[in-house]
């Protein structure tokens, strides 16, 4: 058998796209920018805690993973604290947003070399005017409001309200009844989305503590496979962790599982490059012992050990 790795996975996965996806036009995609996909996939990744799933055939930015988790953990929906702090993973979003609503997606047309300079402006402002942070920085009921806050807005008022907060009855579940089948943390409120500027994609969370360590299944039901999904696999892994630490529990399994799975048609140069990429060592990944409190984690709580990876290859994201 072979030993397990990452790469090996998510190569496999980029490979099958490439080989059996059906496409789909550009006039078929939401984005205008075109796919090639397969509906339907699943890969283990096996103790995650001594070989963490970041990829090595590109460098995957283990920064931008962590400060990601941690602001939706937080509950935010504002991306002011990402900027902040500069992770830039959803500055389009609420850009393109802030351009419709003021009539100015003809003068900055997507993709255009003056939309990615308006964008700098925007991120700018966002940074450092907090009074249109607030006006413009939101993604609406998303990922930390569901996993904090679910149930919990009034479209009428375009306001939160008090909801229910699934981490942390997740967590008194896996303390209080690790038997349990029930240990869910669901993102999809489809009376919600309509409100947002994305609904989740990784949006259906089970764990489940079986032979004396917690595991983790995921669900996501859109995977842009060269972009987001080694940042989702890998950050829902050290989720997985951070659950785990709390928890007082060995992490076990993540377990990936995939909805439609698609490769930009953006992207198919970058793929066959990473494909021709041999696989390095996989990182381990070592979380400050001395926290037990989710709120209590910081950026600086999370040590990257061991990670030598292939240079990074960009694209562009579709928004």
């Amino acid at each position: 058998m072979e030993k397990y790795h990452i790469d090996n996975e998510y190569l496999t996965l980029l490979k099958t796209i490439m080989e059996k996806g059906e496409f789909r036009s550009k006039e078929e995609e939401r984005t205008g920018t075109g796919t090639k996909g397969i509906f339907g996939y699943q890969y283990r990744c096996p103790n995650v805690a001594e070989n963490f799933p970041l990829l090595t055939t590109k460098q995957v930015h283990f920064k931008s993973i962590v400060t990601e988790l941690l602001w939706k953990l937080s509950g935010s929906t504002n991306i002011r604290p990402l900027v902040l702090v500069g992770n830039r993973i959803w500055n389009e979003w609420p850009y393109q947003n802030y351009l419709k609503k003021n009539n100015l997606e003809e003068t900055y047309p997507r993709y255009s070399d003056k939309w990615h300079e308006h964008m700098k402006w925007f991120v700018e402002e966002i940074k450092n005017d907090e009074d249109f942070a607030n006006q413009w920085g939101n993604l609406g009921p998303t990922y930390g409001h569901h996993i904090r806050n679910f149930d919990g807005y009034n479209p009428e008022t375009d306001t939160f309200v008090e909801g229910f907060d699934q981490l942390a009855d997740a967590i008194k579940t896996i303390k209080e009844n690790p038997g349990s089948r029930r240990i869910i943390i669901s993102l999809w409120n489809a009376t919600e989305n309509p409100y947002t500027l994305l609904p989740p994609c990784p949006c259906f969370y089970q764990f489940a503590v079986l032979g004396g360590k917690l595991h983790l299944q995921m669900y996501q039901r859109s995977c842009d496979t060269f972009l987001g999904v080694p940042f989702n696999t890998a950050q829902d892994s050290l989720f997985l962790m951070i659950m785990a630490q709390v928890c007082d529990l060995p992490a076990g399994d993540f377990i990936h599982t995939f909805g439609d799975a698609h490769i930009y048609s953006n992207h198919f140069d970058q793929v066959k490059e990473q494909l021709t990429r041999e696989p390095r060592p996989m990182p381990k990944v070592v979380i400050n012992p001395k926290v037990k409190n989710i709120k209590d984690l910081t950026v600086d709580d999370f040590t990257l050990e061991g990670y030598d990876p292939h240079p990074k290859i960009t694209g562009q994201v579709a928004v």
